[in-house]
């Protein structure tokens, strides 16, 4: 009963200077909602980068062949890696499901006489399996399309010759060079993904085989395989790198697995997320530095009341309570205020950057019990300063 009424009068004493109040209630509001909407903020960034990554699946490795840095190895390097000898790496381990090699070209891509912003991927039937692309009409590269000239365009490849022609690009012809291929499908758009090197939307994909003949510096220096769940990564790569050296050699042989990319992602989000954390919590701390100076002043307005109250009998453990309590008021309030306004500009950022907004616990969480920590820490000086007045001097303050 006691604290309910130390906790009406303080809400009584904090209505009394309501100006003094308020502006320490928004120190406290400003830096809790740096906090959550800092933290949160970085949550859902990370959050939105690791979905790309799980849009293809956790069950993939890269694979890039590059030339080796020793000198001597490059002199006696054998041929590049053959289309058999990609596609037979799927018995290399048994964890292998799929291998989808690819070649890329930068050769200049015209269309009714106009240059397209595009970039030519020599792919297997595979291919769109392992990447996950889908077909807005069409079909995709075949098995048998071997040395024949068709080509599936991405989605933004598919949106700027409807520019130009004002015609559905299906079944219409694109000049690479001096070849001249026929689109047999159009991709639909494609999440850009930092796991594939390229942007699917701005690619023009022939058959494999067929960029050999585009241009004679086509080579398969990507892979990207499907790996069974719950494989040995490390494993799957010394079978992987031994079975490459058997075809070819002089060449460095570099690895990129989605469960590792992912695991390093969390690792620097944890790290950014205390940064943002740290960097919010200054805001508290000057809001908290605002709760006791109101509270200091607070006290020398009120020195007669305290005299009166421990001249009465109050306990010193009665004042001090007094005036903690209103600091932690001030906390709570802030603090909850302080949190809906981070989750707010935390949904802004995340529709501004269409991102998809998922409220995580853990920062509205902390933000509010750091703001009471702040309050009760900042709140007990001044109650211990106002518990330790002699009541004679208070009785005497005008």
């Amino acid at each position: 009963m006691r604290l309910i009424e130390y906790i009406k009068e303080g809400l009584f004493n904090l209505y009394y200077s309501r100006l003094r109040s308020i502006l320490a209630l928004l120190g406290i509001l400003v830096g809790t909602a740096s906090v959550v909407a800092m933290v949160l903020g970085g949550e859902l960034a990370t959050n939105e980068a690791l979905k790309q990554f799980k849009s293809l699946g956790t069950d993939l490795l890269a694979v890039s062949i590059n030339e080796s840095g020793d000198n001597e190895q490059s002199m006696e390097r054998s041929a590049d890696l053959t289309l058999d000898q990609a596609l037979s790496l799927d018995k290399a381990d048994n964890n292998i499901l799929q291998v989808a090699p690819y070649t890329q070209l930068f050769n200049s891509i015209t269309y009714n006489g106009n240059l397209l912003n595009a970039v030519i991927l020599g792919v297997t039937n595979h291919f769109a399996d392992v990447v996950h692309i889908k077909l807005q009409s069409g079909r995709f590269i075949s098995l048998l399309d071997q040395y024949e000239f068709y080509c599936v365009i991405g989605h933004d490849v598919y949106e700027e010759m409807k520019k130009i022609s004002f015609q559905e690009p299906l079944g219409q012809q694109i000049q690479m060079d001096k070849n001249i291929f026929v689109i047999v499908g159009v991709a639909e758009s494609w999440p850009e993904n930092n796991f594939v090197y390229t942007n699917i939307d701005n690619a023009v994909m022939i058959p494999l085989l067929a960029s050999t003949v585009v241009s004679k510096y086509a080579k398969i220096n990507n892979m990207i395989m499907r790996l069974s769940p719950h494989s040995n990564i490390n494993s799957v790569k010394g079978n992987i790198s031994q079975a490459i050296s058997q075809f070819i050699s002089g060449k460095q042989i570099n690895f990129r697995s989605a469960k590792e990319l992912i695991a390093k992602m969390k690792n620097q989000s944890d790290i950014l997320t205390v940064f943002l954390g740290l960097i919010g919590s200054i805001s508290l701390l000057v809001g908290g530095i605002g709760v006791m100076n109101i509270m200091l002043v607070s006290i020398v307005e009120r020195r007669r009341e305290i005299g009166i109250r421990l001249a009465v009998g109050a306990r010193r453990v009665d004042i001090s309570l007094l005036f903690l309590i209103e600091a932690v008021l001030l906390s709570l309030v802030g603090g909850f205020l302080g949190v809906v306004i981070g989750i707010l500009i935390a949904y802004m950022i995340a529709t501004l950057w269409h991102w998809e907004f998922m409220l995580f616990l853990w920062p509205p969480l902390v933000g509010f019990t750091v703001s009471v920590a702040v309050g009760i820490f900042f709140g007990f000086y001044p109650a211990y300063l106002a518990s330790k007045l002699n009541p004679i001097e208070a009785l005497r303050a005008e």
